[in-house]
């Protein structure tokens, strides 16, 4: 039987369809939908369906496209097709000196950008050998964990959205304003604060600081319990979730899964415990790990990381030393030649920033290894053979920013 030429709607290219092997797409042009049959086959044999989720962003909390293969409602394959906010910030980096390309990385995940500005600082000073106040040391961990708690507030209520629940993305922003409230006082920024340098931090907190920040603890411990209550108790999100996006400690592994996503399927990788930075060895928390391996374990693990948040804060914020706030440092910095590495844990996963240094101003090479590319990597992974209703759930769990996985 010769191949079937069917022209596009609106295109001038064109697809041919091998129906031997049931289908060969030549230069292929994705729309909304493609219904994929074999013609050779019995008429009551259904073909596949690719569907397009993305790249809009409501469908997917950002520029992603995923290309998804189903049969019936069940998917088979899942390809993300990236690229669509790519900046080369890598390649930027590298014609910026050591105190500016620090602050391009708040655009990459600009939920964790204090994080990402702090594992940058901390690849310069392991290359200028400077040792940081332990003023900044604390007050570093402080912002960190606040990062790390708008992050996941953020997060929570956009999965409850994802699924169907609207009231607690305006709870969770209810308390994440509190903190953006503080960030703005003393960085100047509520998003992309850049309030990490070499050497410290960019200036010293505000009088009001410490004072606002025990009062949002205090706000914060008694909503947290409300969270559980309204959202995580809930049969219908425990049905969403439960058995939902199930994978392995070992593939997790393999796919180098990093943060609440592999922690989730039993995998200890909480940077702050293995390979403990500025005063994580000094406080008391727990790295939390969640056996399940699916949906609903993602989730909790991120739950219980807020409370463990909220207990580093506590145990610090009455504990700030006196000193300097940043180290003395040239106006020009010169790394020596060599490569270095730093490692920080952000509330998606491990950020790894990668220097090679001729000896000049500006960096000869730079490598960002982002938490959300290697996540994503494992979601064909866990969604075939489950059903298209709960890729969504799939997506919320893994936590994506998309511009830290495009960069």
């Amino acid at each position: 039987m010769s191949p079937m030429i069917i022209p596009e709607m609106g295109y001038k290219r064109k697809k041919e369809l091998d129906c031997k092997v049931g289908y060969k797409i030549k230069n292929e042009l994705y729309r909304e939908t493609q219904i994929i049959s074999d013609p050779s086959k019995s008429p009551d044999i259904e073909g596949d369906l690719v569907i397009n989720i993305g790249p809009q962003h409501p469908a997917t909390h950002g520029v992603l496209h995923l290309v998804i293969t189903l049969n019936g409602e069940t998917v088979k394959k899942v390809e993300p097709h990236l690229g669509y906010i790519h900046r080369s910030i890598e390649k930027m980096c590298e014609s910026l000196s050591y105190r500016q390309f620090i602050y391009v990385t708040s655009r990459m995940d600009y939920l964790s950008a204090h994080m990402n500005n702090h594992g940058c600082s901390m690849c310069v000073e392991k290359g200028l050998q400077i040792e940081v106040p332990p003023r900044a040391q604390v007050i570093r961990v402080l912002m960190d964990e606040l990062t790390r708690l708008a992050s996941h507030q953020l997060w929570w209520g956009a999965m409850a959205m994802d699924v169907g629940a609207l009231t607690p993305f305006f709870l969770a922003f209810r308390e994440r304003e509190m903190i953006n409230d503080i960030m703005e006082e003393t960085c100047g920024a509520r998003l992309t604060m850049n309030y990490m340098v070499p050497g410290g931090v960019m200036t010293d907190i505000h009088p009001n600081f410490q004072r606002k920040v025990k009062e949002f603890i205090v706000h914060f411990k008694n909503k947290i319990d409300e969270y559980d209550e309204l959202v995580t108790g809930n049969i219908i999100f425990q049905n969403r979730t439960k058995g939902v996006g199930y994978i392995s400690r070992e593939d997790a592994i393999s796919y180098g899964m990093t943060g609440g996503s592999a922690r989730g399927s039993g995998v200890s990788c909480d940077i702050r415990k293995l390979y403990p930075y500025e005063v994580y060895d000094k406080v008391q928390f727990n790295e939390i790990i969640e056996m399940g391996g699916d949906s609903f374990a993602r989730y909790m693990v991120r739950m219980k990381e807020m409370r463990e948040s909220i207990s580093i804060i506590d145990q610090l914020i009455d504990n700030i030393p006196e000193g300097e706030f940043q180290a003395k440092t040239k106006a020009v910095l010169k790394l020596p030649k060599g490569e270095f590495y730093s490692r920080i844990e952000t509330a998606r996963g491990e950020f790894g920033v990668y220097i090679v240094s001729e000896g000049g101003t500006t960096p000869y090479r730079i490598k960002f290894r982002s938490p959300g590319f290697s996540n994503l990597s494992a979601l064909d992974h866990m969604a075939r053979g489950s059903k298209i209703g709960d890729m969504v759930a799939m997506m919320a769990t893994l936590d994506l920013v998309i511009p830290d996985i495009d960069r």
